[in-house]
């Protein structure tokens, strides 16, 4: 298991991106019902936003909830969303205390009035802090951030405002939900499963991924470790040769 000894500190990712999966087979495991493997969930969360602040990673994107996710069973969704509110409540003061600031990116419309009350609270309180930037993706998905660019822009150009000429990826890097956040340079999903699930699907274009087989409740900041010291394993050519890398 990797220590922090054994990260380079000069090539740490900038933004890790973390698909959190395997609470409810974690629960499974000990018998419970899912939503026990959801609150353990939360000292995952803890330990790896305190590693990652700790070491330099100035913005970490946690994929809490997906818009997919309201297709769960009703009993299994308010349970998430009372867990939602109460860890916003414990933990705010926490992330004052360590300088980090909260950001959310997803429908949060969609989420019922006192989440979204107890989480543009904590945004609000935090929005002075700088030394990391935790982003929760909450009612998010790919396909829907993307839909909405394009809504966007659309209404733009037909209001006479912008031109399909010029349309850049730059344009639509401005009308997504993660406006003025830099693209993950490292994806981690644990619970051994190997699929993206409609999460940031144009950022990553060049992320490094990483897939490990820990159920999200057991990760911890050596599993975080380990991730990185593989990134910085890795030659990120971005579509040049090596040779071009080297030189």
């Amino acid at each position: 298991m990797a220590q922090k000894t054994d990260l380079v500190i000069e090539n740490i990712p900038k933004h890790i991106a973390v698909i959190m999966d395997g609470n409810g087979r974690w629960a499974k495991k000990q018998g419970k019902l899912r939503i026990f493997g959801h609150e353990n969930g939360v000292k995952a969360v803890r330990d790896t936003v305190e590693a990652c602040a700790e070491i330099g990673v100035e913005y970490l994107t946690l994929y809490a909830f997906s818009t997919e996710n309201w297709n769960r069973p009703k009993f299994e969704i308010n349970a998430l969303m009372t867990l939602l509110v109460s860890t916003i409540n414990k933990e705010t003061k926490t992330l004052m205390d360590n300088n980090i600031r909260l950001a959310t990116i997803g429908d949060t419309d969609s989420l019922p009035s006192k989440c979204k009350k107890e989480l543009l609270e904590a945004i609000e309180k935090t929005k002075n802090n700088s030394r990391m930037t935790l982003v929760l993706a909450l009612s998010y998905s790919s396909k829907w951030e993307i839909t909405q660019a394009i809504t966007k822009i659309a209404e733009q150009v037909k209001k006479g405002q912008l031109a399909t000429e010029q349309i850049t990826e730059d344009t639509i890097n401005q009308y997504l939900a993660t406006a003025g956040i830099p693209d993950p340079e490292l994806l981690i999903r644990t619970s051994g499963e190997h699929r993206i699930s409609n999460f940031l699907l144009w950022q990553i274009a060049y992320s490094e991924l990483y897939f490990t087989e820990k159920l999200w409740p057991d990760f911890r900041r050596e599993d975080l470790y380990e991730a990185i010291v593989s990134f910085q394993q890795r030659e990120r050519r971005f579509g040049k040769t090596s040779e071009q890398i080297s030189a």
